[in-house]
């Protein structure tokens, strides 16, 4: 079925719960047996809240279905799912390969945890396709890729690194939050593991935390074996709220992807706009193999403003008054940060302040009416 329809349709339970649409809020930890030798057997559907309720399998089994993967995992954060597949993909003495351009939390996670676990992480140029085979090793057991990539937003060739990847015997894993499963399919791309931090746009209104990641067959013991031993968990709320506003998620990206590109077309014919970054634009260095890949785009771009001092970059931060300021994204209400980049490998070009801008569900012409009275506080103030 169209991914549309499976995100309405996917996961539903209706028929267990006496016709109910949504599957109920399970808030569990005990699990009663009805007797000895059905504890001992453990032959039941639910065992330990822990382990799993109709919430959370009703979630798992849906964004499993959207993902085209073989079983899906929930955890209690983005951060959580990335750390959880980095932990079940890699031990003491591996090797990964992350891409440069990853989410900021990534890089103490690799260069604090990992280290401490013996893992090393070689941070690569995120536009290195199919030339990262330069730097695999004996021992790299994974290539992380995020794309586009936080704050800058350049676009991966996946296909290439993926083969790359799996020539030398790693395997592929992703931060596919950007693009959700509707506009990007990981797994026909040749990724191995995709990851959702879930609080953004499948939670959809900035009230859950959330995360999950979806496996290939060749995954799914390794992983089930981590997520049992790490004793990983998201709530039966949490669980709810994520599967709530996964079935409207087709048409909120919708409208987030077309006022994005409103603000980024009208952005880029500003004097105060060095340049946008975005994919979807058709001068963006990443687009052709955006349009290549990917079915659509979503809500979240950059902005390379020209250089100005600090007191004229506040003006303009402290000028709007739709946009709020405020991390994550992904709700439906319009958000606006500075961008601080950090790289390891290729220093990013930008001669001013970067912002970050998710474009949410209102109407456009008043979000461009806030940008415009804000740019003007930022000339007033230069």
């Amino acid at each position: 079925m169209a991914k549309d329809t499976a995100a309405v349709h996917a996961g539903r339970m209706s028929a267990q719960h006496f016709g109910v649409v949504n599957t109920p809020v399970y808030r569990a930890s005990t699990v009663l047996y009805p007797d000895l030798a059905t504890l001992e057997a453990g032959n039941v559907p639910y065992k330990y809240g822990r382990l799993g309720t109709p919430t959370s399998q009703s979630f798992e089994e849906a964004v499993t279905e959207l993902e085209g993967g073989a079983r899906a995992f929930v955890c209690p954060s983005g951060l959580g799912a990335i750390s959880f597949a980095l932990l079940a993909t890699l031990g003491a003495g591996d090797h990964l390969l992350m891409t440069d351009s990853c989410y900021g939390p990534v890089r103490p996670l690799c260069d604090r945890v990992l280290r401490r676990f013996g893992i090393e992480t070689t941070y690569y140029d995120p536009l290195i396709g199919g030339d990262i085979a330069r730097l695999m090793r004996p021992n790299t057991r994974a290539v992380f890729c995020e794309s586009p990539g936080s704050l800058t937003f350049e676009v991966q060739d996946i296909p290439a690194i993926a083969a790359a990847a799996h020539a030398g015997g790693a395997a592929v894993l992703m931060d596919n939050t950007w693009a959700t499963p509707l506009f990007f399919n990981a797994f026909e791309h040749g990724v191995d593991i995709s990851i959702q931090a879930a609080t953004k746009y499948v939670g959809g209104h900035a009230d859950v935390m959330i995360g999950y990641v979806c496996v290939n067959q060749a995954n799914v013991k390794r992983f089930a074996d981590a997520q049992h031993d790490l004793g990983l968990y998201a709530s039966g709320d949490d669980c709810f709220l994520a599967l709530r506003g996964l079935r409207t998620m087709p048409v909120r990206l919708a409208r987030h992807r077309e006022t994005a590109l409103t603000l980024a077309r009208w952005l880029s014919q500003r004097p105060e706009v060095s340049r946008v970054l975005h994919p979807a634009l058709e001068g963006d260095p990443g687009h052709a193999i955006w349009k290549r890949d990917f079915r659509g785009s979503s809500g979240l771009f950059g902005v390379a403003l020209k250089p100005c001092s600090h007191s004229a970059f506040a003006a303009f931060m402290n000028g709007v008054k739709l946009f709020g300021l405020g991390y994550s994204w992904g709700g439906y209400e319009s958000l606006i940060v500075p961008a601080h980049i950090t790289r390891s490998v290729r220093k990013f070009d930008a001669d001013g302040p970067v912002v970050r801008i998710h474009a949410g569900l209102e109407d456009p012409n008043d979000l461009i009416a806030d940008l415009e009275q804000a740019f003007a506080a930022m000339g007033a103030a230069q």
